[in-house]
């Protein structure tokens, strides 16, 4: 397990640095010249100078990549052009609110999925099965962005339920996280319901069912346990998806988070804080997905993970 974990780490390196290289070449991609649409087209020559001179653009390529990822070493991704405070900082200060946002959701999503999976499994080929296998499908069909405004009309504006937007309490994020959550939970139920209905056909579940064991133990100890592996990936990834994915919902909610910087940053062509959302955001996806492969064995100890490793 040791060798197959240090194996992944270096994969993840692997991963990372490509995204350094992507995020770093970004501002060499753009059309133009990136100092000038910084600036805007007011900008005088001088000024055009010496922001070229801070950002180290008349030095060779290969001398800024190696400046540039030996700063972010130590801790420095450089400076907001529009703000003049460290990225870091932007970073940091709006991260909780992202996985404040993400990790309510995710919750928000594995409770319904599996919920939704387990009675879907339970009456399998009936109504009720059909029903919610077809809000499964129905929840992956559906945008976020046209949900979550559905649900600011519906219980913000007409019922008054919940605040509109622009805030960050457990109240504020409540709208938000469900509408990530809907939209999560669908992938999550069908993965629960397609496992559960195969579980449920084994022999030992047949022999648990024989000695008069309670049906809610057999299905929730004997029959989910061993669903728990695909599971446990998706919600991994989902995980990931929410923290990297938020940008939209974000902006219908004007939640103060990593999306709504990047979405600023974008507009107002601050390509350090665009470089280092994206880095950073980077290395969350990797260690997330690190620590899922690591879970595995926790969850379920007949995981061999050497077998991933001579694989």
């Amino acid at each position: 397990m040791k060798q197959y974990i240090i194996n992944r780490i270096l994969s993840g390196i692997v991963v990372l640095f490509g995204i350094s290289v992507f995020s770093f070449l970004l501002i060499h991609f753009v059309p133009g010249d990136p100092v000038k649409i910084m600036l805007g087209i007011n900008a005088t020559p001088e000024s055009i100078e010496n922001l070229r001179n801070h950002l180290g653009l008349n030095e060779p390529l290969w001398f800024q990549y190696g400046q540039y990822m030996a700063n972010v070493f130590q801790g420095d991704f450089g400076t907001s052009i529009k703000t003049g405070r460290p990225v870091l900082t932007e970073i940091v200060e709006r991260f909780p609110e992202t996985v404040k946002l993400a990790a309510v959701g995710l919750t928000i999503a594995v409770v319904i999925g599996i919920t939704v999976g387990i009675i879907a499994a339970k009456y399998k080929d009936t109504f009720i099965d059909s029903l919610f296998t077809g809000f499964a499908t129905l929840g992956i069909s559906i945008p976020s962005f046209w949900l979550g405004l559905l649900l600011i009309i519906v219980f913000s504006v007409q019922l008054r339920w919940f605040p509109i937007a622009d805030g960050t309490s457990m109240r504020d994020v409540i709208l938000p996280a469900f509408t990530l959550g809907v939209v999560a939970s669908t992938m999550i139920s069908r993965v629960t319901r397609n496992g559960m209905v195969e579980v449920l056909n084994n022999e030992y579940i047949r022999t648990a069912k024989a000695k008069g064991l309670d049906e809610r133990y057999i299905l929730f100890h004997h029959a989910l346990r061993n669903v728990l592996i695909p599971v446990v990936t998706l919600v991994g990834l989902q995980m990931a998806a929410l923290l990297g994915g938020t940008v939209i919902i974000e902006q219908v909610f004007n939640w103060p988070g990593l999306g709504t910087l990047a979405v600023g940053a974008i507009m107002s062509r601050d390509f350090p804080v665009i470089q280092g959302t994206i880095l950073f955001m980077g290395v969350v996806y990797v260690t997330i997905n690190i620590l899922v492969d690591i879970l595995y064995s926790i969850i379920d100890p007949r995981v061999d993970l050497s077998s991933k490793e001579a694989a």
